[in-house]
């Protein structure tokens, strides 16, 4: 991409100008060239990103002095400076525009906050026997892809269904190479059990390609193909094999039942709607795929203090599919302003045509209406619920005597066993609830520690939590920084963290210690701050109610980081510590000699024999049990 800068207007302009006359001094200076134009305030802060077909005639609308929404006025009244940026074509405008608006977060813009990707259902082709699986992220793996689905409750039901019917392994490579005899799902007929071969490999594949089908929408050819083999079974007398396709016909029949909105119309779409309602924003997003509903998700978009329904649409599908790929067919609730250009920029993502709708009638529509109703209902449930986490949070300030409701509080608690596989969990929850996407763990690497060693544990935690901090946003401008530190444990926890604070030079960050009481019952919490005496909150104080919720979503993060720890020290061998032994070496080692300790007792020809095995490594890993003798 060619990027050309204009002069800059702000060199020649009165120093005194904001606002209109600013923004007019800016006009002779610009061409009618595509581009990006930010707007700034006084304190050089971007308000605002936007695009242009037309830089000049683009900016010469915010230099008339009347005709704009009240969020429009506001934001050009703030308007100290202005910064151009001229690309080759209005595709590469939006693109900078959105990558741009995803770094500075102007105040101005409409964001979309929500970044997580969707898992698929995935038909892996690596194996002899191919395993269907749920997938999120990078597609690297070889095979087919389904989806996306709302939700990983979403592809585990569908995959459950799967089982029932076509009978696919889903297990790992690994154990599959492992089994010696059929698991539970094969007696409970969820499996064809490939691994010990009771199925031929042609016959497992006409599963694999039945299974495709269906997940392609031709679910009707494959129930035509399953009652044709078992019409042939019956006529060859095989009774068994005829009961056994009756049986995955009734859960085919069961599956397309259970199905939620099967459109017959939509074979393959996105269902996008938007309601606003008291300067709050949802956007509903229902996924269908193959003639079905694949389930659906809500969005709470920044709305760039005031934006209207078409701009928040056309930001969204921007943002959205920035790392997704775009259906053929989008239906839309608002038209949006810039269709073309917004259809240019996702038909280049999804390399082939897509198309952008709003459709007034038909199974379209009520498709559409469907999604806005969830909208709606989604907004209105949110915003009872902020209505309540607003209160809460003001109660909190009270109690602990904040000069205002936290925005960001942060709640640190460690786990361990008799100090081994020790680790610390920190969540966030805001004026939203709990924010999990900022949720981190902290793996104890202090070998000064004493096992067990409580307080050491917590300052090691707390350090290199607010080192990080300070050494990315020393001026504590962004969000990362909390306004309440709630820590389990009493009196010596809270000096502990204080000393660390007071070490760091962070002095103003409130923090309270929450020890359960003498007999330990939830209900008799005591809470400790540093330089005071204790103090209890009423047993049946709705504050008191949010702590422990708070606290306890810590426990639960720092005990499941615990496990995920212990688990995968259970798994670990002496294979790991070999340079070049990687994961797919490892299986290869454990299923041809059946453990490590057999791995260390091979003869070097023995270990060469091993396929992924080269002579180089076999000498690697026999020089490493053997000494290198």
């Amino acid at each position: 991409m060619t990027e050309t800068l204009p002069p800059s207007a702000s060199a020649d302009a009165p120093a005194p100008l904001t606002g209109h006359a600013l923004i007019q001094s800016y006009l002779k200076t610009l061409d009618g060239s595509p581009g990006v134009y930010r707007m700034l305030n006084a304190a050089n802060e971007v308000l605002y990103v936007g695009k242009a077909r037309n830089l000049r005639a683009r900016v010469s609308n915010y230099a008339r002095p009347s005709g704009h929404s009240g969020r429009i006025a506001r934001m050009i009244h703030e308007t100290a400076s202005m910064m151009f940026l001229t690309v080759r074509t209005e595709t590469e405008a939006l693109l900078l525009e959105q990558n741009l608006i995803k770094q500075l977060k102007p105040r101005y813009n409409v964001l979309l906050r929500d970044d997580k990707s969707f898992p698929n259902i995935l038909i892996s082709r690596e194996h002899r026997f191919p395993a269907i699986k749920k997938h999120r992220g990078k597609r690297s793996e070889k095979g087919s892809y389904f989806g996306p689905f709302a939700s990983a409750g979403a592809v585990n039901r569908t995959l459950n269904q799967l089982q029932r019917v076509f009978l696919l392994r889903t297990c790992s490579d690994a154990t599959f190479e492992s089994r010696t005899r059929p698991c539970l799902l094969y007696q409970i007929k969820r499996c064809s059990a490939p691994c010990v071969g009771y199925i031929s490999d042609a016959d497992y594949e006409s599963l694999i390609e039945d299974a495709q089908r269906f997940l392609e929408g031709k679910s009707t050819t494959v129930q035509a193909h399953l009652a044709e083999e078992m019409a042939k079974a019956s006529e060859e007398l095989e009774f068994e094999r005829a009961a056994a396709l009756r049986d995955r016909i009734k859960a085919l029949t069961q599956v397309q039942t259970a199905q939620g909105i099967n459109p017959r119309g939509v074979a393959e779409a996105d269902v996008i709607a938007v309601h606003l309602e008291g300067g709050q924003a949802c956007v509903q997003v229902f996924f269908i795929r193959a003639n079905q509903s694949w389930g659906n998700r809500d969005f709470y978009p920044r709305t760039g203090a005031g934006a209207e329904e078409a701009e928040i649409l056309e930001a969204f599908l921007a943002q959205f599919y920035d790392d997704k790929v775009p259906p053929r067919l989008i239906l839309l609730s608002h038209a949006i302003e810039d269709t073309d250009l917004t259809v240019q920029l996702l038909s280049d993502r999804a390399g082939r045509k897509v198309e952008l709708a709003v459709p007034q009638r038909g199974e379209k529509a009520e498709l559409v209406e469907n999604a806005a109703r969830n909208a709606r209902e989604s907004l209105a449930r949110k915003m009872a619920e902020s209505a309540s986490q607003a209160k809460l949070l003001a109660g909190l300030a009270d109690a602990f005597d904040l000069p205002a409701p936290p925005k960001r509080i942060e709640v640190y608690d460690n786990s361990h066993i008799m100090g081994t596989n020790a680790v610390g969990g920190m969540i966030v929850a805001g004026p939203d609830g709990f924010i999990k996407g900022q949720y981190r763990k902290f793996n104890i690497k202090g070998t000064e520690i004493t096992p067990g060693d409580d307080f050491g544990m917590m300052k090691e935690v707390l350090t290199r939590r607010f080192e990080r901090l300070l050494r990315e946003d020393p001026d504590r401008e962004s969000e990362a920084w909390p306004d309440l530190l709630l820590i389990d444990g009493g009196a010596g926890q809270v000096s502990a963290v204080a000393e660390i604070m007071a070490g760091l030079g962070v002095d103003d960050v409130p923090m309270v210690g929450v020890a359960k009481g003498v007999d330990r019952d939830a209900g008799k919490e005591e809470f400790y701050r540093p330089g005071q005496r204790p103090f209890a909150l009423p047993h049946n104080s709705p504050v008191l109610y949010f702590v422990q919720r708070l606290r306890d979503e810590a426990h639960r993060w720092a005990i499941g980081a615990h496990r995920q720890k212990r688990a995968k020290a259970v798994g670990a061998t002496p294979l790991d510590e070999i340079p070049g032994i990687g994961a797919a070496r490892k299986r290869a080692l454990l299923a041809h000699f059946g453990s490590a300790k057999a791995v260390s007792r091979a003869a070097l020809a023995d270990l060469s024999a091993v396929e992924g095995i080269s002579e180089t490594m076999a000498r690697t890993v026999y020089d490493f049990f053997h000494g290198g003798t």
